[in-house]
């Protein structure tokens, strides 16, 4: 029996072999959710044979990564943008771990990660390739930076994407609730689907799924049930950048497909509008906290997520506030009136002051 990568190679030639019709499209449906599989049992795999070596510890308000072939200047721009001494050298492979640094901008600590340079077929383990793209699984934005006289984008892309790592989308609104009997019943709030039911079924008997609701509240296609079946994809936004414009001309840059900002790391060209960029794509709100019988310090706030709940913020100020969560209290633009008094699942907005009352009280220090 041959390698996974072997198998999964096999398959995606039958794929290529095969002429996509209405005839045909649930055979290759089904051997795209078999690659699928092979891909996540190889994953678990990799895993549970230790560390990769690329193991970082998370720091700041948000973690950034950066992801690209060798020598298009990562740790240049890591350099620019951090002030971390990343080494730097006008051959490839300079960077052969992985190096931080730290941006604070706006108030927010913005942990970046300079990652060795991936190779195509990285993520079939070429050049430690599944290693160094693991380390992305757990960023909050990836940041795409390209060559401009190579500027393989999707071939990137396609990496990131065989790693179970979906840019710039979201998880589709499927639900799958297992169920002990009864077989497949599919539900669906958007009328004709894509994917028909014979082959939903399929897929799911793949995966030994044979009893189960499926809810389905957005038209989706074969790819995207199969990411809710896999179950351990990551939805990461991302930024792409496009080194080296200083020696090109404009005229040289009309060609390319996709968006993209233009930055020259050397030059330090773009690179504060870069800052601003990746802050904006993070999404951040600033929640204040008010202890109690004390106004609300303005001074530092506390970086969230956008979408972020009481209950997060109370995870971040003290792991023991959620147990002894009694109830919150909200001034901003999240609450109906001032000081409101409010659960862990209320959302939080820019700008929120916040307090916490505990089943003993107000929390003094916050």
């Amino acid at each position: 029996m041959g390698s996974v990568q072997d198998k999964i190679k096999e398959i995606e030639e039958e794929i290529g072999r095969t002429q996509y019709n209405k005839a045909t499209e649930h055979h290759i449906g089904l051997l795209k959710a078999k690659i699928a599989k092979l891909r996540k049992e190889s994953m678990s795999r990799k895993r549970a044979g230790g560390a990769s070596g690329f193991d970082v510890k998370k720091s700041g308000d948000a973690t950034v990564v950066f992801v690209g072939f060798p020598s298009v200047g990562k740790s240049t721009l890591l350099n620019a943008l951090t002030g971390a001494k990343s080494e730097v050298a006008a051959y490839a492979f300079t960077t052969l771990t992985c190096i931080p640094g730290v941006m604070e901008y706006n108030g927010a600590k913005i942990q970046f990660l300079d990652l060795p340079g991936v190779l195509e077929g990285a993520a079939a383990g070429l050049g430690r390739g599944r290693e160094v793209l693991a380390v992305a699984r757990n960023a909050d934005l990836v940041l795409l930076m390209v060559d401009v006289f190579n500027p393989r984008r999707e071939t990137l892309v396609n990496e990131l994407y065989q790693m179970g790592i979906r840019i710039d989308s979201r998880k589709p609104d499927v639900v799958i609730t297992i169920k002990k009997q009864g077989g497949i019943e599919i539900n669906s709030t958007v009328g004709k689907l894509s994917i028909d039911e014979r082959l939903i079924k399929g897929i799911l008997s793949e995966y030994s799924i044979h009893n189960a609701i499926v809810t389905i509240r957005e038209n989706i296609n074969v790819d995207q049930f199969i990411d809710v079946v896999v179950g351990n994809r990551v939805y990461i936004p991302s930024v792409t950048v496009l080194n080296k414009v200083d020696l090109v001309t404009p005229e040289y840059l009309k060609h390319l497909k996709f968006e993209y900002l233009p930055v020259s790391a050397e030059k330090n060209y773009n690179v504060d509008k870069l800052k601003k960029m990746i802050y904006d794509r993070l999404k951040f709100i600033r929640v204040y906290t008010k202890p109690r019988g004390e106004e609300a310090d303005l001074t530092e706030p506390m970086m969230m997520k956008y979408g972020s709940t009481f209950r997060d913020a109370c995870s971040r100020l003290h792991r023991g506030l959620v147990t002894n969560f009694r109830y919150g209290m909200v001034w901003g633009k999240s609450a109906k009136h001032p000081g409101q008094k409010v659960g862990l699942d209320h959302k939080l907005e820019d700008g929120d002051i916040v307090s916490v009352v505990t089943k003993t009280g107000f929390v003094k220090e916050m």
